[in-house]
């Protein structure tokens, strides 16, 4: 069981319904398209704007999916982004940024955890497949133990909650879910050596399937209207088992790009106190 703090919430379990975007979500700026019967979203870029959406609730835990067709051809410059955040000057974060790339080349998955504000936990991957020919399933699980990234339902991180040891972890604020794309070439194509091609653009990501399992955050009793239902979710303690272990090893032993806790020039004075837990 996980602290309540201070704060007074009613945590319902809820499951959004199976892409409908029309009541599951807000765009929050940019040309956000969503189809007629809301089960697809279509987030555009150009040269005057990005664009974005969020959730309409907030959650405190929870598993997140969303489907997913990333930018095509050259994508360079562009972040095609599903994540999960707080507000404030000392928010929590959770992050999936897709980095695209000059045409032929992989997208890179940018992970990372904020904490109090405070981030610089990055991992990287370098997509197995095309992310940009058909639809892929990108998930966030965050329950008081652990944060979980899945790409198809595989594990390719995993952070675990090092609370008792002094290490900060995502659990004393409720997050929404937002989701953008947006254009920062300066860094995210080899750290900005490869411009965006503007000749392409719009450019456009597609978004279906978004589904929240998850506690949803109001402001009536937490403990009388949440426990009993949360006690029966399978991400509340869902970790990975022996199969899910030794494929989360060969992922990240084939496509893992960028570790921070490997990073000894970033860190000369040592490797932050997380990547020994």
């Amino acid at each position: 069981m996980f602290k309540v703090f201070t704060l007074v919430l009613a945590c319902l379990i809820s499951a959004a319904s199976a892409g409908n975007f029309w009541q599951d979500i807000t765009c929050t700026y940019g040309r956000c398209e969503i189809s007629p019967r809301g089960s697809l979203l279509t987030l555009s870029l150009d040269r005057t704007s990005g664009s974005g959406f969020k959730s309409k609730n907030q959650y405190m835990f929870g598993r997140f999916d969303m489907q997913m067709k990333l930018v095509p051809g050259n994508s360079a410059g562009t972040v095609t982004t599903f994540y999960l955040s707080s507000v404030g000057q000392y928010h929590n974060e959770i992050d999936m940024e897709f980095l695209g790339n000059a045409s032929g080349q992989p997208y890179t998955l940018h992970t990372n955890v904020y904490c109090q504000g405070k981030g610089n936990r990055e991992q990287q991957f370098k997509l197995w497949f095309d992310p940009t020919k058909a639809f892929h399933t990108y998930s966030i699980v965050w329950n008081p133990q652990r944060i979980i990234f899945l790409v198809d339902n595989s594990p390719i991180r995993v952070y675990n909650n090092n609370q008792r040891r002094g290490i900060p972890f995502p659990s004393d604020q409720p997050m929404s879910v937002y989701a953008s794309l947006w254009e920062a070439e300066e860094w995210a194509t080899e750290g900005g050596r490869i411009k965006t091609d503007w000749t392409r653009a719009p450019f456009y990501a597609s978004y279906r399937y978004f589904n929240a399992n998850a506690c949803v955050w109001s402001s009536s009793s937490f403990r009388s209207s949440c426990n009993s239902a949360y006690s029966q979710q399978a991400w509340q303690t869902q970790g990975l088992d022996a199969k899910a272990r030794n494929r989360l090893q060969w992922l990240r032993s084939r496509f893992m790009i960028y570790d921070y806790c490997k990073d000894n020039q970033r860190f000369p004075q040592g490797i932050p106190q997380d990547c020994w837990h």
